[in-house]
């Protein structure tokens, strides 16, 4: 049939949708858009935080065979529990209870599609009329777009650089009011490769305590630290202010393409669920897609049978590399990296334009770096920190070095004469 042009349809996208859609993958999509594919060496992907498709970062026979053996049991065919398998959250519960001064129950852990759905969980539970969520500065993007789409007062602390990556605290207080919800922190951090004392966590606990919120404490990179701090999870402090932790199979594990992730309600006085959150949370649940079953059933297996052996390998490749990063970049005179990176895999490193002739700002760096060098990076902007760029050092090491060399070569043709 021939369209009328004079038609008239109800049709329109969602504006605030297109206003709030920020994300990592979005901006290494635009940025890709800018590289030579007249170019044949290997893209360097510093922008991209998944290493799974790296020969050295393979996830383990064991974690396969989990799942392997939760199909073919035929147990896990059927339609879960909104909340999850019950033997995930069993698993789950005991696993991160080792590390806690109380006992965790399987009512106590929702399992999610990723944490990137346990963070759209908690935001739209938080997103009532009026409400403001503090969040930091550098920052996963996703708090910030899914809060923006569900029309939560986004109030943005600073992150301190000079303090590795702390948070502060001073401003935190400043910010908050009677309308003030919760607080997020990142630990291990992304983007910042940065792992919290236990002093400055607790004193994040007894921040939120006085101001009468609860904490979001994202863990997707827990036990991910190889540095001289050990990881210490947000809900030890849970008797001082109540902690909803977020984790995920993704990193530790090495299959972010599972999509296995969990919320745990760290809170021993149980606030969250006298005030409604659990309460809330079930409900959000009960209207979500849910992660397939057999993942679900797998994961007590992998947990259990995760060897040590995977785990400190994991740990010591980061370190080689985030030490490879860190003394190689710092030697180009328009990066300057602040702090080695001691956790999760990833690292912020400040662009010093005054080095630099014809680059305007941070996107208009990494696009060009794209296209002269096939080097993909993140642009600071899309975590929060205009002139800064975020590198992910979960690769291979030779891929590190050349990307440095590159980037290198890349600063001698545009540098300040």
């Amino acid at each position: 049939m021939e369209m009328n042009e004079s038609q008239h349809w109800n049709i329109h996208g969602n504006e605030e949708l297109n206003k709030s859609s920020v994300s990592v993958r979005g901006t290494l999509n635009l940025i890709s858009t800018y590289l030579n594919t007249d170019d044949h060496r290997p893209v360097i992907a510093f922008g991209r935080a998944d290493p799974s498709s790296y020969p050295s970062f393979r996830t383990s026979s064991s974690i396969v065979e989990a799942l392997v053996d939760a199909v073919q049991s035929r147990n896990f065919n059927s339609y879960p529990s909104t909340q999850g398998v019950l033997s995930a959250r069993r698993a789950l519960a005991e696993y991160y209870s080792r590390g806690l001064p109380y006992q965790l129950s399987s009512d106590e852990v929702f399992i999610t599609t990723g944490c990137t759905q346990a963070i759209e969980v908690i935001i739209s539970v938080l997103a009532s009329p009026g409400a403001n969520i503090l969040l930091p500065r550098p920052a996963y993007p996703h708090y910030e777009a899914r809060a923006n789409f569900g029309r939560l007062e986004v109030r943005n602390f600073d992150l301190i650089p000079e303090k590795s990556w702390e948070v502060d605290l001073e401003a935190v207080k400043a910010l908050a009011d009677n309308n003030t919800v919760a607080i997020v922190i990142i630990n291990p951090n992304n983007p910042c490769g940065s792992v919290y004392t236990y002093q400055h966590l607790k004193e994040i606990a007894e921040t939120a305590r006085k101001l009468g919120i609860f904490v979001i404490s994202d863990e997707v990179y827990a036990h991910m630290v190889f540095g001289k701090k050990p990881f210490v999870p947000m809900g030890e402090f849970g008797s001082i202010a109540p902690v909803l932790t977020l984790g995920s199979l993704s990193k530790k594990w090495s299959v972010p393409g599972w999509r296995l992730g969990w919320i745990l309600t760290t809170d021993p006085n149980g606030i969250l669920k006298k005030h409604g959150i659990v309460e809330s949370i079930q409900n959000y649940k009960d209207i979500s897609p849910d992660p397939p079953t057999c993942i679900q059933g797998a994961v007590p297996q992998i947990l259990a049978k995760t060897s040590d052996e995977f785990v400190s390998g994991l740990l010591d490749l980061l370190r080689t590399n985030a030490d490879i990063l860190y003394e190689n970049i710092n030697e180009i005179p328009c990066f300057t990296c602040p702090n080695k990176p001691e956790g999760s895999m990833l690292s912020m490193v400040k662009l010093n334009l005054e080095q630099l002739e014809g680059i305007t700002d941070d996107v208009d760096f990494c696009s060009k770096v794209a296209k002269e060098e096939s080097v993909l990076i993140l642009p600071g902007v899309a975590v929060g920190l205009k002139n800064w760029l975020r590198f992910s050092f979960g690769m291979e090491r030779c891929s590190i070095e050349d990307g440095v060399a590159r980037l290198k070569s890349f600063y001698l043709r545009h540098k300040l004469h």
